[in-house]
Parts: structure tokens; C-alpha cells; sequence
């Protein structure tokens, strides 16, 4: 199977799509800082779980897998962080939020499956 065929790719792209669009109504003095920041985040959830299916080996698939997963954890944590600044409505918080749980869902499904493979 193709990475690309992958529920759990497939929404954390949808994650990078919903990130990117709430990071427009961000002040611009935070271009360098937290909006990098959370760019660079979901950037690498999706950017991880490619690389790790790319290694044909169950080790090393879960080791990108939890990578991913930390970036994830990473991201809610700067999305509180952005709604303490009030960067963001609590409705747009609350969807992102949610987007996120269930990226962990999957994700979380995903390395159970790999870990059963090794």
C-alpha cells in the first residue's frame, strides 16, 4: 500500500490545509516566531509518516511514526498557546483541536498495527 492510499496521511494533510489557514489571522510579528513554529509542526506530521512507510521495515516505520506523533502532541500544545495570545477564536481553536485528536486517533491506531508486525 501506498503511503499516499493512508487514512491517517490523508488527514494530517487535511491538518497541514486547516494549520495553514488559521495561521493567516496571526498577528505579523509572529512570523518568526509561533507561526513558524507551528508551520514547521505540521509539516512534519505528514513529512513523517511518508518517510517512515518509505523505510520498508516495521522498526523503523514505528520510529517515524513516534516522531510524527511528538510533532502532533507539539502542535496542541502551540495551538493553546496561540489561543492563551487570543490568535484564535475558540470555535477555530476547537475545530483545530479536534482535527488534531483525531490525527492522534489514527496515528496512534497506526503504530499499534506496526508494532503488532515486529
Amino acid at each position: 500500500m501506498e503511503y499516499t492510499e493512508l487514512d491517517v496521511w490523508k488527514e494530517s494533510r487535511k491538518l497541514v490545509k486547516d494549520v495553514y489557514n488559521l495561521l493567516l489571522g496571526f498577528p505579523k510579528r509572529e512570523d518568526f516566531g509561533l507561526v513558524d513554529q507551528m508551520r514547521r509542526c505540521v509539516i512534519s506530521i505528514p513529512s513523517n509518516i511518508a518517510e517512515g512507510i518509505g523505510r520498508r521495515t516495521a522498526p523503523d516505520t514505528i520510529q517515524f511514526l513516534y516522531i510524527s506523533r511528538g510533532s502532533l502532541y507539539e502542535l496542541e500544545t502551540q495551538l493553546y498557546l496561540a489561543l492563551d495570545q487570543k490568535y484564535v477564536h475558540e470555535k477555530d481553536f476547537e475545530k483545530t483541536l479536534n482535527q488534531i485528536t483525531n490525527c492522534k486517533k489514527l496515528l496512534n491506531g497506526f503504530i499499534n498495527y506496526y508494532k503488532s508486525k515486529s
